[in-house]
């Protein structure tokens, strides 16, 4: 059974209890992630997720590492465009000194300007790097295109010049304007209780208040936009993409199952056409990204820079035949087993649940049970399904390339 309780000050608490494990996995999600930054904050949502690591103001970097490790924990975070969340995942028996230190970097960073000064070169090495994976850099270039204009185009990693030249000090205003109760969601699954939970977290966050949720802008994605990173690969890699329903959008189950049908699978339309049987690429898949106030759903494809016109051609013919024609029940029955195996597969370890449940309190304001999803996702019909494709496929899409391509490659099958 999920619980849920919002403490005074406004931080929202989220626990899933799970009998018979014996793991623990905690976590702060923060509904702040690239989109809020502005314009000379350009990456210092990763940046800070790198830096809670460095230390509290009671254990340094290699105490907190220590730590972990001697328990045989797993400590990590991650960025998005929407938030950041930092977790760890330990024995039951563990909790306590997890739970400790997870509130340590989340109240008191130290920020010590050594530490910044070393992380900074590893940040910058991590953009570096992106550069090198042709196929990543493709769907960079993408988001760019797409939202051009509108943060959610950003890299998440942010810009090399700024996080060259940002001081300690405004990391630290960055932290204290955003890691705030009424921005912050605390979530917990496995061998706990919920009571528990909400008098620890309630006690290290005594006489800290405030804070807001960041306002946002609603992007208008671009349409039949066209670029191409010209530069030398063994591959052209290729993503397209159409906007898609919001996350907050009762279209978003069907839009989900439009993927699935699409490109999420070996059955899949898109992989059998484009791969099996036509030779034209080793990956091709589709993917849905429903954000707040807009979704995308794109496909990317990798193959012999001389078949970018012949393996676009195809995926647009297949698009096109969704659009207008739908898909069948047989395909749509074969959509919902696999999301609903999926999802319960994935539910599997305490790590997954904690990160469903922390995501979904802090996305959507609430935390459906995997059997209200389901049942919203049985309830998609054909006909809405079709109804999504119409709504999304009729749109001219947005092309990138990355690879010894020019753009004229990609009007082809246009």
């Amino acid at each position: 059974m999920i619980h849920t309780t919002t403490l005074d000050n406004g931080l929202r608490i989220v626990t899933e209890p799970m009998a018979d494990v014996q793991s623990v996995a905690l976590s702060f999600w923060v509904g702040t992630g690239s989109r809020d930054e502005r314009g000379h904050e350009l990456g210092l949502s990763h940046f800070l997720e790198h830096l809670l690591f460095k230390g509290s103001t009671q254990r340094s970097a290699l105490d907190i590492a220590q730590a972990i490790d001697r328990v045989g924990g797993d400590m990590n975070a991650f960025t998005t465009k929407e938030c950041t969340a930092f977790y760890v995942r330990v024995l039951a028996e563990d909790a306590p000194l997890a739970f400790d230190i997870l509130c340590d970097i989340m109240c008191d960073p130290a920020f010590d300007p050594r530490e910044v000064d070393s992380e900074r070169q590893v940040v910058l090495e991590e953009i570096l790097m992106r550069g090198d994976e042709p196929g990543d850099l493709a769907h960079e270039h993408f988001e760019e295109q797409f939202f051009a204009g509108h943060p959610l185009g950003r890299e998440i990693l942010g810009d090399e010049e700024l996080i060259t030249s940002v001081r300690p000090a405004e990391v630290r205003a960055f932290f204290a304007h955003h890691y705030r109760p009424h921005n912050l969601v605390f979530a917990a699954a496995g061998a706990i209780e919920h009571a528990a939970v909400v008098e620890a977290v309630g006690e290290r966050w005594r006489g800290r208040s405030g804070g807001e949720r960041p306002g946002r802008g609603k992007p208008t994605p671009v349409a039949g936009a066209r670029f191409v990173n010209r530069r030398q690969t063994d591959q052209a890699h290729v993503v397209l993409g159409v906007p898609a329903p919001d996350r907050h959008d009762h279209d978003r189950y069907a839009a989900s199952l439009l993927d699935v049908v699409l490109g999420g699978g070996m059955s899949s339309r898109l992989f059998q056409e484009v791969r099996e049987r036509r030779g034209l690429a080793y990956t091709v898949y589709s993917s849905y990204a429903p954000y707040d106030d807009t979704g995308v759903l794109s496909v990317y494809f990798g193959t012999a820079p001389e078949r970018v016109g012949e393996a676009l051609a195809v995926v647009r013919a297949e698009l096109a035949r969704a659009e207008d024609g739908g898909v069948t029940a047989d395909e749509l029955e074969r959509a919902k087993r696999h999301l609903r195996s999926t999802t319960l597969l994935n539910l599997e370890d305490s790590g997954t649940r904690m990160s469903r449940i922390g995501r979904s309190l802090l996305q959507h304001g609430d935390v459906l049970t995997v059997e209200q999803v389901s049942a919203r996702v049985d309830a998609v019909t054909v006909d809405d399904v079709a109804r999504v494709a119409r709504r999304s496929l009729s749109v001219e899409p947005t092309i990138v390339g990355v690879g010894p391509i020019d753009r004229k490659r990609l009007e082809v099958g246009g």
